[in-house]
């Protein structure tokens, strides 16, 4: 079967999303009001609160979010087939993720631009903030940890043996900080006009991709090159760089200049898609799979980032709302992101059943369970069957996938930067908690943040990095902060006498499903003797348990007119 027409009725499924809901949430639901004033401006510090354009800002909450999540969920759940891929990647975005995004960035711009843990404790109290903090400290610093790893082992000559690296990744990587630091300064100190460094700032993007196909690495023998401990060394400190400097120094500009390249990459493999029209290799239905943990509920938690993801909670109470200019802003930024996300997690599960050129090579890769098993090997698939498409409008492979390289790189690393500032707030909130004041200075807790990142990467359990160990639980944990940031939109909605069902519903099926998984997840772990993936397992769930009750509660109180709501203090009338 044709692509084509799967992927147009998915394209019509987004516009409606956008163009009716998000205009009924925005609308309708949280009353969106420009006259409001935002926190970027109320609180507007030059560092971290600083209103932004929208098309900027855009570009950096998209580059934010599009890590390397929605390329490894797909990528591994078309085992299953790839219609249930494509549906829980497409309608799990409209009805869930979407409205998760554009929920946690309103509820945050509300609040003075605080975090979803810090507007937990408004709606439910000083438990339930807490209780935040420590999954999204686990969970930042876990998926932060694989990305560094990942990201490593990208740049260096040969992933593998006989499986070569992408070391070309890096004279554009490093060229595009550079040439982001210029912007920024060009934009913010010299007030230039932005079309035409833009511009300017994409020609020199292709130019620096090129350089890196053509000398991947600089002139250096592949004996010279760095290891891969090097680059986690090198990752680390410019994590450590980006967390400390002004957002509009680095992070806004390079997101920016980035996500030109992440449009033009998706762009350029969906048109090469409608052109070549390529057939589906993977069979469409394929629920039993040997060695696999299940499809239901586990396609739900497998395919995370570009159906729902809690981390996406953290960037858009995080980074973004302190930089929303003005509250209609919102609608675009916060669901229009993740219809852009979700369009990427679309080219995956079409990159990974389409576009591997034939059904043996597809058998080949998705044989059973264990063959979809290291990172490398989703990855690969996914940039081997996006060249494919590309290839449709005459460029070639070999070009193709180090274009798609460099892009797949540019997603890891602006996740990397922003989701260390995340952690950095994160561990200034919790010291806040405990009356630790010293950690408020940005640097002290910049360099904590990407301490925890570094162990996560560098310590060991059973040969392999506990990132890796723990990779297993990230998609549960993930899903269950998503499942918590929609339980608080849903009191902050019921604290003001709104329609709760929008994200009740989504909030319901994501607790559901992940519990369930957790709690299969947990019997194996006991019966195969993995004691680290039980102990922070049982954790895990018990923390979500927790948060759930707090969240009883906090509806009993509301029926007493007790409700803590302290956030309403908060707002701008």
């Amino acid at each position: 079967m044709s692509v084509v027409l799967p992927t147009i009725a998915c394209f019509l499924l987004y516009g409606l999303g956008y163009f009716f809901y998000s205009r009924f949430l925005a609308l309708k639901l949280y009353g969106l009001n420009d006259e409001r004033v935002t926190p970027a401006h109320t609180l507007e510090d030059g560092v971290d609160y600083v209103p932004s354009r929208k098309s900027i800002l855009f570009g950096h909450h998209f580059a934010s979010i599009a890590g390397l999540g929605p390329l490894l969920g797909p990528a591994v759940a078309v085992i299953w087939g790839w219609v249930p891929a494509m549906i829980w990647v497409v309608v799990g975005a409209i009805l869930i993720g979407c409205v998760h995004d554009f929920s946690a960035l309103v509820l945050s711009i509300r609040a003075k631009g605080l975090s979803i843990a810090m507007v937990a404790e408004g709606v439910m109290g000083k438990r339930a903030k807490t209780l935040f903090h420590l999954v999204i400290f686990y969970g930042v610093g876990l998926a932060m940890g694989v990305f560094v790893f990942v990201i490593a082992k990208l740049f260096v000559v040969e992933i593998a043996p006989g499986v070569p690296g992408y070391p070309g990744a890096v004279t554009p990587s490093t060229g595009l900080i550079l040439l982001a630091l210029v912007l920024g300064q060009l934009l913010y100190k010299k007030g230039w006009a932005l079309a035409p460094l833009a511009v300017v700032a994409f020609v020199i993007s292709l130019l620096l991709v090129a350089m890196g196909f053509y000398f991947p690495t600089m002139g250096f023998a592949a004996e010279q090159w760095p290891t891969m401990n090097t680059w986690i060394y090198v990752l680390l400190a410019y994590a450590l760089l980006a967390s400390i400097l002004p957002v509009w120094v680095l992070l806004q500009a390079r997101d920016f200049v980035n996500s030109m390249l992440l449009y033009l990459g998706v762009a350029a493999a969906y048109i090469g898609l409608f052109v070549s029209a390529p057939t589906f290799q993977a069979p469409a239905f394929r629920p039993n799979v040997e060695g696999s943990p299940g499809i239901l509920p586990f396609v739900f938690i497998v395919i995370a980032c570009g159906a729902v993801s809690g981390f996406h909670g953290l960037v858009s109470s995080g980074t973004t709302a302190k930089q929303l200019n003005k509250e209609g802003d919102a609608r675009v930024i916060g669901y229009g992101g993740m219809v852009a996300e979700s369009l990427l997690g679309l080219l995956a599960v079409l990159a990974c059943t389409a576009g591997l050129g034939s059904v043996e090579a597809w058998d080949h890769r998705y044989h059973d369970w264990a063959s979809t098993q290291g990172l490398a090997g989703k990855i690969a698939a996914f940039i081997n069957g996006a060249a494919f498409f590309i290839s449709g409008i005459g460029v070639p492979e070999g070009v193709g996938r180090a274009f798609i390289a460099v892009v797949v790189v540019s997603f890891a690393l602006t996740t990397l930067d922003s989701a260390t500032r995340l952690l950095r707030y994160n561990i200034e909130e919790i010291c806040d908690t405990f009356k630790l004041n010293f950690m408020k200075n940005r640097y002290l807790s910049s360099f904590a943040a990407v301490c925890v990142i570094a162990m996560f990467a560098f310590y060991k359990v059973g040969g392999k990095p506990v990132a890796l160990a723990l990779w297993t639980l990230f998609g549960t944990t993930n899903q269950l902060l998503g499942g918590l940031t929609l339980l608080v939109a849903t009191l902050y909605l019921r604290s003001r006498g709104k329609p709760i069902w929008f994200t009740a519903i989504p909030m319901l099926f994501m607790m559901v499903t992940t519990c369930v998984a957790l709690a299969i997840n947990l019997q194996k772990f006991q019966s195969g003797g993995q004691t680290l993936l039980l102990v922070v397992g049982v954790m895990l769930l018990g923390l979500a348990v927790w948060i759930v009750v707090e969240g009883v509660l906090t509806f009993r109180r509301a029926e007493k007119n007790e409700s803590l709501d302290i956030i309403l203090n908060s707002e701008n009338p």
